[in-house]
């Protein structure tokens, strides 16, 4: 987020909640036919577990299971990276319409990356 605003795990909750939601609306547009439902199960499930996972690696009680809980996350955002640009690739939609969808899951992948990092640097438990 370029904009100078710091990332607190409240503001990351509700981003990722709302990139769930955003992907949760793109399944509801996807054919009705065998590979659009084979992608809206894949999808929907990536996308909404960066959400459930991210709010779960908040509970943690140790570095440790942060970091792991994290790497649950990092695991889902690059699926649902990889099944929008199955969707991009087999030109469901036009291309415009995954734009914003593959650079905020791209944003939320760079974030989670970087928080595991940083835990994996002052890891001390």
């Amino acid at each position: 987020m370029g904009n100078g605003i710091a990332m607190t795990p409240e503001i990351m909750k509700d981003r990722t909640k709302k990139f769930a939601k955003e992907i949760i609306f793109l399944c509801r547009k996807l054919p009705k036919n065998r590979e659009g439902y084979l992608i809206e199960n894949q999808i929907f499930k990536s996308a909404t577990s960066i959400a459930s996972n991210y709010r779960a690696a908040c509970r943690e009680r140790s570095k440790a299971e942060f970091i792991a809980k994290m790497g649950i996350v990092e695991e889902e955002a690059d699926e649902t990276l990889f099944w929008l640009e199955v969707i991009e690739g087999v030109e469901i939609f036009k291309r415009e319409s995954n734009t914003s969808l593959m650079r905020e899951c791209n944003e939320i992948l760079s974030i989670v990356v970087s928080s595991i990092n940083t835990a994996r640097k002052g890891k001390s438990d």
